[in-house]
């Protein structure tokens, strides 16, 4: 009962959540591909062996596979699933050529590639302005309601009634963004402007380092200031709003997801907040579980993660592809193919290792290898 009760909770909605954001991502390249004349073989969700499929008119086949960790578009001319190029590859007719996404122009590439993440962003973007238009945004004015005794919010001078104007360089329209700006920056100085009683005034807080507990035991430091808000508000928008404050929310959550990622490698931040499969498992689960509106802000959180994270300059990732194509827009002709396998190599390396590198991370975040080494010990 309790292995049926994990696959509803968990299982299923990872699954769920995962083929949505991949068949959005592959969604963007097919669609860039096809409108640049380029025949897509394969739309698969999922790697390995087909468990179904059809093709359509334009030739495409249409599959699910065995693995359900991903997915790809493979395109006329292509001699892997990566869109690179081998050097064992294939002599085309001028009709192949054509159709072959090889032999399209550096622009065209260069879109088609840059669609896959173009199409998360897009995708949250439409999530949010629907969220915003139906069920509303919370929208609170950036004043400082309470400032809790001894806290960084006295000690940098903040008083009851102060209007937060700036932070750390930041432009701040409501209280939750005070909260965004804060919460991942615990420890480190901040630049403020406020507005009291008709003037401004710049003052400089550092927010404590406040750690939290899940429900599994494990610690998570974030920064706290000591402030309260006013009041909580939730405001509907009409759909024109709506679309813009989502492209601001969408904008300030990928800037977020870059400074975690920054303070990570800058080792100011514990590595061990890298999460793998396991860990959007359970949260999927979690956020499934807590209703439809968390599980859909969840959607688009993770949608704008998967596009930042496909931009990252690592070959193998569109970002790898994007890199390659700039080199190529500056030398006048492509790197050869051995020199683009080679690069290949190295990001399926980086990918493997970062995948492992979180896979241990979940583990130690469910205890797991706690666990095993009790019963080894």
């Amino acid at each position: 009962m309790d292995f049926l009760l994990t696959l509803w909770n968990y299982v299923l909605p990872f699954l769920v959540v995962l083929t949505i954001l991949v068949f959005v991502h592959e969604l963007g390249h097919y669609w860039v591909a096809r409108r640049c004349g380029v025949r897509v073989d394969v739309f698969s969700i999922g790697f390995g062996p087909e468990l179904f499929g059809w093709n359509d008119r334009s030739g495409t086949r249409w599959r699910i596979s065995a693995i359900p960790l991903g997915g790809y578009v493979k395109m006329a001319g292509d001699t892997n699933a990566a869109s690179m190029p081998g050097e064992t590859a294939p002599e085309l007719t001028p009709e192949e050529r054509a159709v072959a996404f090889q032999h399209k122009s550096l622009a065209q590439r260069a879109a088609i590639v840059v669609a896959g993440p173009a199409a998360n962003f897009l995708f949250a973007l439409i999530v949010y302005a629907i969220l915003f238009a139906t069920v509303g945004q919370p929208f609170t004015p950036p004043e400082v309601g309470a400032v809790v005794p001894a806290s960084a919010a006295e000690a940098a001078g903040l008083r009851v009634g102060d209007r937060v104007l700036k932070l750390d360089g930041q432009n701040v329209r409501r209280f939750e963004d005070i909260q965004r700006i804060v919460q991942v920056q615990p420890g480190v100085p901040l630049d403020m402007l406020v507005q009291r009683e008709g003037q401004e005034l710049r003052l400089k807080a550092t927010p404590a380092s406040i750690e939290l507990k899940d429900r599994l035991g494990n610690v998570q430091v974030i920064g706290q200031l000591g402030i309260s808000r006013t009041g909580i508000e939730v405001i509907q928008h009409d759909p024109l709003t709506a679309v813009w404050r989502a492209g601001e929310h969408t904008f300030d959550m990928s800037g977020m997801i870059l400074k975690v990622v920054g303070q990570m490698i800058a080792g100011t931040r514990p590595a061990n907040e890298i999460g793998g499969i396991l860990r959007i498992g359970y949260v999927s689960g979690e956020a499934t579980q807590a209703g439809l509106v968390s599980i859909v802000n969840f959607l688009a959180l993770l949608s704008i993660n998967l596009g930042l994270i496909n931009l990252f300059p690592v070959p193998m990732l569109d970002g790898g592809h994007l890199v390659f194509y700039a080199i190529e827009a500056l030398r006048g002709r492509p790197l050869g193919a051995r020199a683009q396998e080679y690069g290949l190599r190295v990001g399926f390396a980086l990918v493997i290792t970062l995948m492992l590198f979180a896979t241990w991370n979940d583990l130690v975040h469910f205890r797991v290898v706690e666990f095993v080494r009790q019963i080894v010990g």
